[in-house]
Protein backbone atom coordinates (compact mmCIF):
# COMPACT_ATOMS: atom_id res chain seq x y z
CA UNK A 1 0.00 0.00 0.00
CA UNK A 2 1.32 3.39 -0.91
CA UNK A 3 2.33 5.46 2.09
CA UNK A 4 0.00 8.36 2.76
CA UNK A 5 1.36 11.83 3.20
CA UNK A 6 0.02 15.28 3.80
CA UNK A 7 1.00 17.73 1.10
CA UNK A 8 0.02 21.36 0.67
CA UNK A 9 -2.50 22.26 -2.01
CA UNK A 10 -0.26 24.55 -4.04
CA UNK A 11 3.06 23.93 -5.74
CA UNK A 12 6.21 24.00 -3.65
CA UNK A 13 4.35 22.59 -0.62
CA UNK A 14 3.04 26.09 0.09
CA UNK A 15 0.63 26.56 2.95
CA UNK A 16 -3.03 27.40 2.52
CA UNK A 17 -4.53 29.29 5.42
CA UNK A 18 -7.81 30.92 6.14
CA UNK A 19 -5.99 33.77 7.83
CA UNK A 20 -2.44 34.92 8.29
CA UNK A 21 -1.01 35.48 11.73
CA UNK A 22 0.33 38.97 11.33
CA UNK A 23 3.04 39.66 13.81
CA UNK A 24 3.78 42.95 12.10
CA UNK A 25 0.31 44.18 12.93
CA UNK A 26 0.82 43.59 16.59
CA UNK A 27 2.17 46.36 18.73
CA UNK A 28 5.84 45.97 19.55
CA UNK A 29 6.21 48.95 21.82
CA UNK A 30 8.47 48.16 24.73
CA UNK A 31 7.72 51.25 26.78
CA UNK A 32 4.42 50.35 28.43
CA UNK A 33 4.84 47.76 31.15
CA UNK A 34 1.60 48.50 33.00
CA UNK A 35 -1.73 48.95 31.26
CA UNK A 36 -2.74 52.46 32.23
CA UNK A 37 -6.41 52.25 31.50
CA UNK A 38 -7.11 55.18 33.78
CA UNK A 39 -5.80 57.87 31.44
CA UNK A 40 -7.51 56.23 28.49
CA UNK A 41 -10.89 56.10 30.16
CA UNK A 42 -10.78 59.53 31.74
CA UNK A 43 -9.54 61.21 28.59
CA UNK A 44 -12.64 60.13 26.73
CA UNK A 45 -15.19 60.04 29.54
CA UNK A 46 -14.56 62.47 32.34
CA UNK A 47 -17.61 61.23 34.26
CA UNK A 48 -16.53 57.58 34.42
CA UNK A 49 -15.24 57.97 37.98
CA UNK A 50 -18.81 58.54 39.13
CA UNK A 51 -19.98 55.14 37.89
CA UNK A 52 -19.85 51.93 39.89
CA UNK A 53 -19.19 48.96 37.63
CA UNK A 54 -18.70 45.57 39.28
CA UNK A 55 -18.67 43.31 36.20
CA UNK A 56 -16.64 43.46 33.01
CA UNK A 57 -15.54 41.17 30.21
CA UNK A 58 -12.19 41.67 28.52
CA UNK A 59 -10.10 39.81 25.96
CA UNK A 60 -6.40 39.24 26.54
CA UNK A 61 -3.84 38.13 23.96
CA UNK A 62 -0.30 37.31 25.02
CA UNK A 63 2.51 38.10 22.61
CA UNK A 64 3.66 35.66 19.95
CA UNK A 65 7.15 34.29 20.11
CA UNK A 66 9.61 35.70 17.58
CA UNK A 67 10.67 33.56 14.62
CA UNK A 68 13.99 31.79 14.53
CA UNK A 69 16.02 32.56 11.41
CA UNK A 70 18.24 30.78 8.92
CA UNK A 71 21.74 32.28 8.91
CA UNK A 72 25.34 31.19 8.41
CA UNK A 73 28.59 31.99 10.11
CA UNK A 74 30.59 34.32 7.87
CA UNK A 75 34.09 35.05 9.11
CA UNK A 76 37.43 35.50 7.42
CA UNK A 77 39.54 32.34 7.22
CA UNK A 78 36.61 30.19 8.41
CA UNK A 79 35.13 28.47 5.35
CA UNK A 80 31.83 26.69 5.75
CA UNK A 81 31.22 28.24 9.14
CA UNK A 82 27.98 26.35 9.63
CA UNK A 83 24.51 27.42 10.79
CA UNK A 84 24.31 30.51 13.01
CA UNK A 85 20.63 31.47 13.01
CA UNK A 86 19.46 32.93 16.31
CA UNK A 87 16.31 32.07 18.25
CA UNK A 88 13.27 34.31 18.40
CA UNK A 89 12.44 36.14 21.62
CA UNK A 90 9.63 34.98 23.85
CA UNK A 91 6.29 36.77 23.67
CA UNK A 92 5.15 39.00 26.49
CA UNK A 93 2.76 37.51 29.07
CA UNK A 94 -0.27 39.21 30.62
CA UNK A 95 -0.81 39.49 34.38
CA UNK A 96 -3.62 40.83 36.56
CA UNK A 97 -2.56 42.69 39.71
CA UNK A 98 -4.81 43.74 42.60
CA UNK A 99 -4.39 47.35 43.72
CA UNK A 100 -6.22 49.31 46.45
CA UNK A 101 -6.06 52.42 44.26
CA UNK A 102 -9.04 51.18 42.20
CA UNK A 103 -12.54 50.62 43.57
CA UNK A 104 -14.60 49.73 40.47
CA UNK A 105 -14.19 48.11 37.06
CA UNK A 106 -15.43 51.19 35.24
CA UNK A 107 -12.19 51.56 33.28
CA UNK A 108 -12.91 48.32 31.43
CA UNK A 109 -16.11 49.75 29.93
CA UNK A 110 -14.07 51.63 27.37
CA UNK A 111 -11.10 49.33 26.87
CA UNK A 112 -11.85 45.65 26.53
CA UNK A 113 -8.90 44.28 24.52
CA UNK A 114 -5.38 43.95 25.91
CA UNK A 115 -2.41 42.68 23.95
CA UNK A 116 1.17 42.11 25.05
CA UNK A 117 4.25 42.67 22.89
CA UNK A 118 5.46 39.94 20.57
CA UNK A 119 9.05 38.73 20.66
CA UNK A 120 11.53 39.94 18.06
CA UNK A 121 12.97 37.61 15.44
CA UNK A 122 16.37 36.03 15.97
CA UNK A 123 19.53 37.54 14.50
CA UNK A 124 22.68 36.38 12.82
CA UNK A 125 25.70 35.06 14.72
CA UNK A 126 23.40 33.05 17.01
CA UNK A 127 21.84 36.22 18.46
CA UNK A 128 18.47 35.73 20.13
CA UNK A 129 15.68 38.20 19.55
CA UNK A 130 14.48 40.54 22.27
CA UNK A 131 11.65 39.17 24.38
CA UNK A 132 8.29 40.91 24.45
CA UNK A 133 7.47 43.12 27.43
CA UNK A 134 5.01 41.66 29.91
CA UNK A 135 1.73 43.53 30.40
CA UNK A 136 0.24 44.06 33.86
CA UNK A 137 -3.44 45.03 34.11
CA UNK A 138 -4.49 46.60 37.39
CA UNK A 139 -7.82 45.57 38.95
CA UNK A 140 -9.48 46.39 42.30
CA UNK A 141 -8.82 44.25 45.34
CA UNK A 142 -11.60 41.67 45.63
CA UNK A 143 -11.84 40.85 41.93
CA UNK A 144 -12.81 37.33 40.91
CA UNK A 145 -11.37 36.23 37.57
CA UNK A 146 -13.25 33.77 35.36
CA UNK A 147 -11.34 32.53 32.32
CA UNK A 148 -12.72 30.90 29.18
CA UNK A 149 -11.36 29.84 25.82
CA UNK A 150 -13.13 29.08 22.58
CA UNK A 151 -14.74 25.66 22.79
CA UNK A 152 -14.18 25.34 26.56
CA UNK A 153 -16.47 26.25 29.48
CA UNK A 154 -15.84 29.19 31.74
CA UNK A 155 -14.19 28.45 35.08
CA UNK A 156 -13.08 30.44 38.11
CA UNK A 157 -9.37 31.13 37.63
CA UNK A 158 -8.30 33.36 40.52
CA UNK A 159 -9.49 35.38 43.51
CA UNK A 160 -7.45 38.57 43.94
CA UNK A 161 -8.45 39.21 47.53
CA UNK A 162 -5.29 40.93 48.78
CA UNK A 163 -3.46 44.05 47.66
CA UNK A 164 -0.38 43.24 45.60
CA UNK A 165 -1.56 39.82 44.45
CA UNK A 166 -0.55 39.07 40.87
CA UNK A 167 -1.68 36.24 38.64
CA UNK A 168 -0.62 35.11 35.16
CA UNK A 169 -3.69 34.95 32.90
CA UNK A 170 -2.12 34.51 29.43
CA UNK A 171 1.34 33.11 28.77
CA UNK A 172 3.47 34.47 25.96
CA UNK A 173 4.57 32.19 23.14
CA UNK A 174 7.98 30.55 23.02
CA UNK A 175 10.43 31.92 20.51
CA UNK A 176 11.16 29.75 17.48
CA UNK A 177 14.49 27.96 17.23
CA UNK A 178 17.07 29.13 14.71
CA UNK A 179 18.69 26.73 12.27
CA UNK A 180 21.68 26.32 14.61
CA UNK A 181 19.57 23.85 16.64
CA UNK A 182 18.81 21.52 13.72
CA UNK A 183 22.35 20.70 12.69
CA UNK A 184 23.26 17.02 12.99
CA UNK A 185 26.09 14.81 11.82
CA UNK A 186 24.16 13.98 8.64
CA UNK A 187 22.47 17.37 8.21
CA UNK A 188 25.21 19.88 8.79
CA UNK A 189 23.60 22.78 6.93
CA UNK A 190 19.88 22.92 7.84
CA UNK A 191 18.03 25.47 5.75
CA UNK A 192 14.99 25.87 7.97
CA UNK A 193 14.04 27.35 11.33
CA UNK A 194 11.01 27.41 13.58
CA UNK A 195 8.39 30.12 13.67
CA UNK A 196 7.42 31.59 16.99
CA UNK A 197 4.74 29.95 19.12
CA UNK A 198 1.44 31.88 19.25
CA UNK A 199 0.65 33.46 22.60
CA UNK A 200 -2.34 32.35 24.64
CA UNK A 201 -5.66 34.10 24.09
CA UNK A 202 -8.52 34.10 26.58
CA UNK A 203 -11.74 35.86 27.42
CA UNK A 204 -11.82 37.02 31.05
CA UNK A 205 -14.92 37.87 33.03
CA UNK A 206 -14.11 40.07 36.01
CA UNK A 207 -16.49 40.18 38.96
CA UNK A 208 -15.85 42.59 41.82
CA UNK A 209 -16.85 41.76 45.37
CA UNK A 210 -16.08 44.66 47.69
CA UNK A 211 -13.94 43.93 50.73
CA UNK A 212 -15.60 45.37 53.83
CA UNK A 213 -15.79 44.31 57.47
CA UNK A 214 -19.40 45.25 58.15
CA UNK A 215 -22.33 45.21 55.74
CA UNK A 216 -25.45 47.30 56.42
CA UNK A 217 -28.62 45.72 55.04
CA UNK A 218 -32.26 46.68 55.21
CA UNK A 219 -35.27 47.76 53.21
CA UNK A 220 -35.20 51.05 51.29
CA UNK A 221 -35.38 54.20 53.45
CA UNK A 222 -34.34 52.41 56.64
CA UNK A 223 -31.62 55.01 57.31
CA UNK A 224 -28.57 53.06 56.11
CA UNK A 225 -26.97 55.96 54.23
CA UNK A 226 -27.66 58.36 57.09
CA UNK A 227 -25.90 55.99 59.50
CA UNK A 228 -22.89 55.62 57.18
CA UNK A 229 -22.55 59.40 56.89
CA UNK A 230 -22.75 59.72 60.69
CA UNK A 231 -20.03 57.20 61.53
CA UNK A 232 -17.60 57.84 58.66
CA UNK A 233 -16.42 60.50 56.24
CA UNK A 234 -18.52 59.00 53.42
CA UNK A 235 -21.14 61.29 51.95
CA UNK A 236 -23.75 59.10 50.24
CA UNK A 237 -26.87 60.66 48.77
CA UNK A 238 -29.64 60.99 51.38
CA UNK A 239 -33.30 61.69 50.55
CA UNK A 240 -36.79 60.79 51.73
CA UNK A 241 -37.67 58.54 48.77
CA UNK A 242 -36.77 54.85 48.32
CA UNK A 243 -33.68 53.64 46.43
CA UNK A 244 -31.72 56.82 47.09
CA UNK A 245 -28.63 54.59 47.17
CA UNK A 246 -28.22 52.90 43.79
CA UNK A 247 -24.71 51.55 44.29
CA UNK A 248 -22.70 50.30 47.29
CA UNK A 249 -21.05 52.97 49.42
CA UNK A 250 -17.92 52.38 51.49
CA UNK A 251 -16.86 54.25 54.61
CA UNK A 252 -14.06 53.86 57.17
CA UNK A 253 -15.42 53.85 60.72
CA UNK A 254 -12.90 55.07 63.31
CA UNK A 255 -13.30 53.29 66.66
CA UNK A 256 -10.19 54.71 68.31
CA UNK A 257 -6.86 56.19 67.33
CA UNK A 258 -5.54 52.79 66.28
CA UNK A 259 -8.70 50.80 65.51
CA UNK A 260 -11.07 51.13 62.59
CA UNK A 261 -13.16 49.03 60.23
CA UNK A 262 -14.77 49.38 56.81
CA UNK A 263 -18.54 49.57 56.48
CA UNK A 264 -20.48 49.07 53.24
CA UNK A 265 -23.99 50.41 52.66
CA UNK A 266 -25.81 48.13 50.21
CA UNK A 267 -28.80 49.47 48.22
CA UNK A 268 -32.13 48.67 49.83
CA UNK A 269 -33.52 45.17 49.44
CA UNK A 270 -37.11 44.30 48.62
CA UNK A 271 -38.95 41.02 48.30
CA UNK A 272 -37.64 39.09 45.29
CA UNK A 273 -34.29 40.89 45.25
CA UNK A 274 -32.41 37.60 44.77
CA UNK A 275 -34.44 37.05 41.58
CA UNK A 276 -33.76 40.51 40.18
CA UNK A 277 -36.39 42.71 41.83
CA UNK A 278 -35.13 46.19 42.64
CA UNK A 279 -31.34 46.53 42.75
CA UNK A 280 -30.53 43.75 45.20
CA UNK A 281 -29.55 41.07 42.73
CA UNK A 282 -26.71 43.27 41.45
CA UNK A 283 -25.26 44.15 44.83
CA UNK A 284 -26.01 41.26 47.18
CA UNK A 285 -22.64 39.78 46.25
CA UNK A 286 -20.91 42.67 48.00
CA UNK A 287 -22.02 41.48 51.45
CA UNK A 288 -20.64 37.98 50.87
CA UNK A 289 -17.13 39.00 51.93
CA UNK A 290 -18.22 40.95 55.03
CA UNK A 291 -17.58 39.49 58.47
CA UNK A 292 -20.53 41.06 60.32
CA UNK A 293 -23.98 42.20 59.14
CA UNK A 294 -25.90 45.12 60.62
CA UNK A 295 -29.63 44.76 59.99
CA UNK A 296 -31.21 48.20 60.18
CA UNK A 297 -34.99 48.43 60.72
CA UNK A 298 -37.12 51.55 60.25
CA UNK A 299 -38.41 52.58 63.69
CA UNK A 300 -41.03 54.88 62.16
CA UNK A 301 -43.11 51.91 60.94
CA UNK A 302 -45.71 49.92 62.90
CA UNK A 303 -44.51 46.78 64.68
CA UNK A 304 -46.07 44.34 62.21
CA UNK A 305 -44.36 46.07 59.28
CA UNK A 306 -41.00 46.06 61.07
CA UNK A 307 -41.29 42.31 61.72
CA UNK A 308 -42.33 41.74 58.10
CA UNK A 309 -39.33 43.76 56.87
CA UNK A 310 -37.00 41.69 59.05
CA UNK A 311 -38.39 38.42 57.70
CA UNK A 312 -38.18 39.73 54.12
CA UNK A 313 -34.52 40.72 54.42
CA UNK A 314 -33.54 37.46 56.08
CA UNK A 315 -35.45 35.53 53.41
CA UNK A 316 -33.63 37.36 50.62
CA UNK A 317 -30.25 36.77 52.24
CA UNK A 318 -31.05 33.08 52.68
CA UNK A 319 -32.21 32.77 49.05
CA UNK A 320 -29.04 34.43 47.78
CA UNK A 321 -26.65 32.41 49.95
CA UNK A 322 -27.35 30.45 53.09
CA UNK A 323 -23.89 31.41 54.37
CA UNK A 324 -25.00 35.03 54.81
CA UNK A 325 -27.28 34.15 57.72
CA UNK A 326 -24.41 32.29 59.40
CA UNK A 327 -22.52 35.56 59.81
CA UNK A 328 -22.84 37.46 63.13
CA UNK A 329 -25.77 39.88 62.76
CA UNK A 330 -26.72 42.86 64.91
CA UNK A 331 -30.33 44.06 64.92
CA UNK A 332 -30.84 47.82 65.19
CA UNK A 333 -33.89 50.12 65.18
CA UNK A 334 -33.24 53.46 63.49
CA UNK A 335 -34.84 56.92 63.73
CA UNK A 336 -35.26 57.02 67.52
CA UNK A 337 -35.74 60.78 67.21
CA UNK A 338 -39.15 60.23 65.56
CA UNK A 339 -42.43 59.78 67.52
CA UNK A 340 -43.30 56.19 68.54
CA UNK A 341 -39.84 54.87 67.56
CA UNK A 342 -38.88 54.25 71.20
CA UNK A 343 -42.12 52.31 71.70
CA UNK A 344 -41.25 50.19 68.65
CA UNK A 345 -37.79 49.51 70.13
CA UNK A 346 -39.33 48.32 73.40
CA UNK A 347 -41.76 46.05 71.53
CA UNK A 348 -38.96 44.63 69.34
CA UNK A 349 -36.82 43.91 72.41
CA UNK A 350 -39.61 41.72 73.78
CA UNK A 351 -39.04 39.43 70.78
CA UNK A 352 -35.34 40.08 70.20
CA UNK A 353 -33.64 41.13 73.49
CA UNK A 354 -30.32 41.98 71.83
CA UNK A 355 -31.81 44.65 69.54
CA UNK A 356 -30.39 48.15 69.87
CA UNK A 357 -31.62 51.57 68.81
CA UNK A 358 -30.01 54.66 67.29
CA UNK A 359 -30.76 58.06 65.90
CA UNK A 360 -28.23 58.95 63.23
CA UNK A 361 -29.72 62.45 63.08
CA UNK A 362 -29.04 63.25 66.77
CA UNK A 363 -26.21 60.79 67.37
CA UNK A 364 -28.07 58.92 70.10
CA UNK A 365 -26.79 55.35 70.45
CA UNK A 366 -24.41 55.65 67.50
CA UNK A 367 -21.20 55.40 69.53
CA UNK A 368 -22.54 52.39 71.45
CA UNK A 369 -23.43 50.72 68.13
CA UNK A 370 -19.93 51.33 66.74
CA UNK A 371 -18.34 49.78 69.85
CA UNK A 372 -20.70 46.80 69.63
CA UNK A 373 -19.74 46.26 66.00
CA UNK A 374 -16.04 46.50 66.87
CA UNK A 375 -16.42 43.88 69.64
CA UNK A 376 -18.29 41.57 67.29
CA UNK A 377 -15.69 42.01 64.55
CA UNK A 378 -12.90 41.14 67.00
CA UNK A 379 -14.47 37.71 67.47
CA UNK A 380 -15.72 37.16 63.92
CA UNK A 381 -13.78 34.80 61.65
CA UNK A 382 -12.11 36.06 58.50
CA UNK A 383 -14.21 35.76 55.34
CA UNK A 384 -13.51 32.55 53.39
CA UNK A 385 -11.35 32.91 50.31
CA UNK A 386 -12.85 31.73 47.04
CA UNK A 387 -10.55 29.04 45.68
CA UNK A 388 -10.73 27.84 42.09
CA UNK A 389 -11.93 24.28 41.72
CA UNK A 390 -8.98 22.03 41.01
CA UNK A 391 -9.25 20.54 37.54
CA UNK A 392 -7.27 17.62 36.18
CA UNK A 393 -7.43 17.35 32.41
CA UNK A 394 -6.66 13.80 31.40
CA UNK A 395 -4.74 13.92 28.12
CA UNK A 396 -5.10 10.80 25.96
CA UNK A 397 -2.00 8.88 25.06
CA UNK A 398 -2.28 9.86 21.38
CA UNK A 399 -2.50 13.54 22.40
CA UNK A 400 -4.71 14.32 19.40
CA UNK A 401 -8.13 13.58 17.97
CA UNK A 402 -9.38 13.31 14.38
CA UNK A 403 -12.98 13.97 13.38
CA UNK A 404 -14.60 13.97 9.98
CA UNK A 405 -16.85 16.92 9.20
CA UNK A 406 -19.90 16.97 6.96
CA UNK A 407 -17.93 18.31 4.01
CA UNK A 408 -15.69 15.24 4.19
CA UNK A 409 -12.66 17.04 5.60
CA UNK A 410 -10.61 15.45 8.38
CA UNK A 411 -10.01 17.81 11.32
CA UNK A 412 -6.97 17.01 13.45
CA UNK A 413 -7.14 18.63 16.91
CA UNK A 414 -4.68 18.61 19.76
CA UNK A 415 -2.41 21.08 21.47
CA UNK A 416 0.76 19.36 20.31
CA UNK A 417 -0.09 18.99 16.62
CA UNK A 418 -1.66 22.45 16.37
CA UNK A 419 1.41 24.03 17.95
CA UNK A 420 3.62 22.05 15.56
CA UNK A 421 1.66 23.38 12.57
CA UNK A 422 1.73 26.95 13.86
CA UNK A 423 5.52 26.86 14.33
CA UNK A 424 6.33 25.28 10.96
CA UNK A 425 7.56 27.38 8.06
CA UNK A 426 5.69 25.88 5.11
CA UNK A 427 7.75 27.88 2.62
CA UNK A 428 10.72 25.59 3.27
CA UNK A 429 10.88 22.08 1.83
CA UNK A 430 13.12 20.90 4.65
CA UNK A 431 10.75 22.34 7.23
CA UNK A 432 7.82 20.58 5.55
CA UNK A 433 9.70 17.30 5.55
CA UNK A 434 10.32 17.71 9.28
CA UNK A 435 6.64 18.45 9.80
CA UNK A 436 5.63 15.30 7.89
CA UNK A 437 8.06 13.14 9.88
CA UNK A 438 6.69 14.55 13.11
CA UNK A 439 3.11 13.69 12.09
CA UNK A 440 4.21 10.17 11.22
CA UNK A 441 5.98 9.81 14.56
CA UNK A 442 2.99 11.11 16.51
CA UNK A 443 0.67 8.73 14.66
CA UNK A 444 -1.48 11.20 12.73
CA UNK A 445 -0.92 9.66 9.30
CA UNK A 446 -1.49 6.14 10.62
CA UNK A 447 -4.82 7.23 12.12
CA UNK A 448 -5.84 8.99 8.88
CA UNK A 449 -5.20 5.84 6.87
CA UNK A 450 -7.22 3.80 9.36
CA UNK A 451 -10.13 6.25 9.03
CA UNK A 452 -10.12 5.82 5.24
CA UNK A 453 -8.44 9.02 4.13
CA UNK A 454 -7.95 8.92 0.35
CA UNK A 455 -5.88 10.94 -2.07
CA UNK A 456 -7.34 14.41 -2.56
CA UNK A 457 -9.12 14.56 0.81
CA UNK A 458 -8.82 17.75 2.84
CA UNK A 459 -7.02 17.66 6.18
CA UNK A 460 -7.26 20.59 8.59
CA UNK A 461 -4.80 21.17 11.40
CA UNK A 462 -5.46 24.36 13.33
CA UNK A 463 -5.68 27.22 10.85
CA UNK A 464 -4.11 25.27 7.97
CA UNK A 465 -5.59 23.06 5.26
CA UNK A 466 -3.72 20.36 3.36
CA UNK A 467 -4.48 17.82 0.64
CA UNK A 468 -3.92 14.22 1.64
CA UNK A 469 -1.95 12.17 -0.88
Amino acid sequence: MERGSIRARTSGWAKITRFSRSSAARSSSSTAVTASTSSYAHARHSTSALQFIDEATINVAAGNGGDGIVAWRREKFIPKGGPAGGDGGHGGSIYLAATPELSTLVEFRYRRAFEADSGKHGGTSNKSGRGGTDLTIRVPVGTLVYRSQEGKPEALFADLAAAGERVLVARGGRGGLGNQHFATSVRQAPRFAEKGEPGERYALRLELKLLADCGVVGVPNAGKSTLLSAVSAARPKIAEYPFTTIEPQLGVVRVSGEESFVMVDVPGLIEGAHEGAGLGDRFLRHVERTRVLLHLLDGAKPLDEIVRDKETIEGELRAWSGALLEKPMLLCISKLDLPDARARLAEIRERYPDATGISAATGEGVAELVYALARTLAQAPAPPRVEPVARIDLVPKDDFTIERERDGAFVVSGERVERLAAMTNFDSDESLARFERALERIGVERRLRAMGAAQGDTVRIGAYEFTYS
